[in-house]
């Protein structure tokens, strides 16, 4: 598997290195974004007991807009939902994330390359509902990311993404009947690949 994995990214660097540059500079563009991967999300709490979380899908999209050759600024809406397996009890919990961040783009020699570090703010809304179909009433929470990837330009306005992204959040309340009977952990780890298309 490792030799797989260090052919292919050989491959690739080879790829890169004797195709011609492309225009990789967002600067006053406005581009929206698709993306698709996979979350690890932090295990949650059910009547007081640990409970512990599956990986899921994580989807999503939104729009990026170059301020200067290195900066840019992104907001994000992305959803996931995952099963929670507590003792004796279990269920299913969402959360939609409304990512609004920034980042900052390398310059490389590599052409169409271009790798970025990201970080700023996530409005988490949360939800959960028992196996037995019972909806229960979740904490809205406010939390912080880094994220960090890569854009490749295929041409000057499409270009294949793949970011590595992390959350940071408080616990959310899980209500029912205006009791607490558990809570949500919202951090994560996702990774996920996908396109951009720049307008201009």
């Amino acid at each position: 598997m490792k030799k797989t994995i260090y052919s292919c990214c050989l491959a690739l660097s080879l790829f890169f290195a004797v195709n011609p540059a492309m225009a990789d500079d967002i600067r006053g563009r406005l581009g929206v974004t698709g993306r698709l991967g996979f979350l690890v999300p932090a295990d949650s709490e059910l009547s007081g007991r640990s409970a512990s979380t599956d990986t899921a899908f994580v989807g999503g999209g939104g729009f990026i807009y170059g301020i200067t050759k290195n900066i840019a600024a992104e907001l994000d809406i992305t959803h996931t939902d995952y099963d929670v397996h507590g003792y004796g009890e279990g269920g299913n919990a969402e959360t939609n994330n409304f990512s609004l961040g920034a980042q900052y783009r390398f310059d490389v020699a590599v052409p169409r390359l271009t790798p970025y570090v990201g970080a700023g703010l996530d409005i988490l809304v949360n939800d959960f509902t028992y196996s037995d179909g019972t909806r229960t009433d979740v904490d809205t929470c406010l939390g912080v990311h880094i994220s960090g990837g890569v854009d490749y330009f295929v041409t000057k306005q499409v270009a294949l993404t793949a970011q590595l992204k992390a959350i940071l959040a408080p616990n959310a309340d899980i209500n029912y009947q205006g009791n607490k009977v558990g809570n949500i952990d919202p951090m994560s780890i996702s990774t996920t690949f996908g396109a951009r298309y720049f307008f201009n």
